[in-house]
């Protein structure tokens, strides 16, 4: 277990999820479910026994290093690595990876996204660690898939080919299909989500970057000794302009022929929008989603999220979002999530403290 170790990426701002979300204290670093917890330290905490607490790494940008270590007082410093700039999850996940290599060269690596909800908590461990053993022995890179419930048009699709048991070689990846494209795949059994989960061993992920991103493995191979050295912050500000803006998916996985992929059904949710909340959350019985304090009429199909110190009276909505926090009040139908985007957009004019 020693050489095992795991990346979490947080250091997104979860516009989706706006207003709950900010650029200053993005969704990662709330107690979104309501259970006392951030999402970020439920994501740690659910590495419990997969990896020593020391081998957790916390990939964020700068303006979240006080967060990150108010809600993870046992990380070191060279456990939270600090991004100069975002730059998509492939620079990220080269940065950490590097980072690894230098410390330890048989490590044996998940990477995960901060914001996630896993509801099956045993099973993702027993997944995570058939993933594990597998990528300890063969140059492989390996994701977790999640068999799908609909066709969902905002989820990455993966294809996989027929073989026993659960780990199965990776046929094509397609993002984000149209609707009817998305009703096919479901319907054939031979598409799973992507669930944004990797696992790998250390050389392997080191010989794909030098094969498909190899501009990135230069500038991560120039600074190896300066990881964990008061040098790091100013060799990383020298790497980072040479690192594409590109994801992990694009930059590697979708090139690399060696990808397999573990299924799973482990309660899994990426918690991207509104939308996808209500669907994980506990409803009563008139299928609302309440969180809060406060008083409902002839309200159902609704998600209310709202500090617990205001009152909040709400009656005759169906179908709605109605979402507080901090100087900003949201009201939306549901199925109008995807304006979300623009309303930030718009809110950016009003003046950074609404964003």
């Amino acid at each position: 277990m020693n050489n095992n170790y795991v990346i979490i990426m947080a250091g997104g701002v979860g516009t989706r999820f706006w207003p709950f979300s900010r650029s200053t204290n993005p969704k990662q670093f709330h107690d979104v479910l309501g259970i006392g917890k951030t999402m970020i330290q439920q994501t740690v905490e659910r590495f419990e026994g997969v990896c020593p607490k020391e081998n957790i790494y916390i990939v964020t940008s700068k303006e979240y290093y006080e967060i990150t270590k108010q809600q993870l007082p046992y990380l070191s410093d060279d456990q939270i690595l600090l991004e100069p700039n975002r730059r998509n999850t492939a620079p990220c996940i080269g940065y950490a990876c590097y980072k690894i290599a230098a410390q330890n060269p048989n490590a044996n690596i998940v990477v995960a996204p901060a914001d996630h909800i896993i509801l099956k908590e045993e099973e993702f461990r027993a997944r995570i660690n058939t993933a594990l053993h597998f990528s300890a022995k063969n140059d492989v890179l390996v994701t977790l898939g999640i068999k799908p419930t609909r066709p969902d048009t905002g989820y990455g699709y993966i294809q996989f080919t027929e073989s026993e048991g659960d780990i199965k070689r990776v046929q094509t990846f397609t993002e984000k299909p149209t609707a009817d494209w998305a009703v096919k795949f479901v319907e054939s059994g031979e598409f799973v989500w992507n669930a944004g989960i990797f696992i790998w061993n250390i050389n392997t992920i080191k010989k794909c970057f030098e094969a498909f991103l190899p501009e990135m493995a230069e500038a991560f191979e120039e600074i190896k000794g300066d990881f964990y050295t008061d040098r790091e912050a100013d060799a990383l500000n020298r790497a980072y302009p040479q690192c594409k803006n590109i994801s992990i998916d694009n930059g590697v996985m979708e090139r690399a022929e060696n990808v397999y992929v573990v299924l799973s059904e482990i309660g899994w949710s990426d918690l991207g929008t509104w939308k996808s909340l209500y669907e994980v959350s506990e409803k009563d019985e008139n299928q609302n989603v309440l969180d809060g304090n406060m008083m409902i009429y002839d309200t159902k199909n609704c998600i209310i999220k709202t500090p617990k110190d205001r009152l909040v009276v709400v009656k005759g909505l169906d179908g709605y979002i109605v979402a507080e926090f901090d100087n900003v009040l949201m009201i939306c139908k549901k199925e109008d999530e995807q304006k979300v985007k623009e309303f930030v957009a718009t809110a950016t004019t009003k003046g950074k403290e609404f964003v």
